[in-house]
């Protein structure tokens, strides 16, 4: 019976191999978003309470889906909105 002898050199070559693999299997799959999200997940997404949900429902801020009770939101208009929203930093404030 043979012993096989295993060097640093040999696992930082496994290592490096790993890496490679890994992170060819992670550009290879893109990531899949969903494309409609039910109220629990708005609010965790937007750490926002049920009842600021309903706000932005009623103004009209946030479109919904509602089908037998469970309110869906379609991801691209929650981007949208947080896009909409968004606030340029001022470059001097560091000057």
């Amino acid at each position: 019976m043979a012993i096989e002898v295993i060097t640093r050199e040999d696992l930082n070559e496994f290592r490096s191999l790993l890496l490679n693999d890994l992170l060819e299997i992670i550009k290879s799959k893109p990531q899949q978003t969903k494309q409609w999200l039910k109220s629990n997940e708005v609010r965790k997404l937007l750490n926002i309470s049920p009842g600021t949900l309903q706000n932005l429902r009623v103004n009209g801020t946030l479109t919904y889906t509602k089908i037998g009770g469970i309110m869906y939101y379609d991801s691209s208009d929650i981007d949208k909105l947080l896009n909409g929203n968004k606030v340029n930093a001022i470059p001097t404030l560091f000057k």
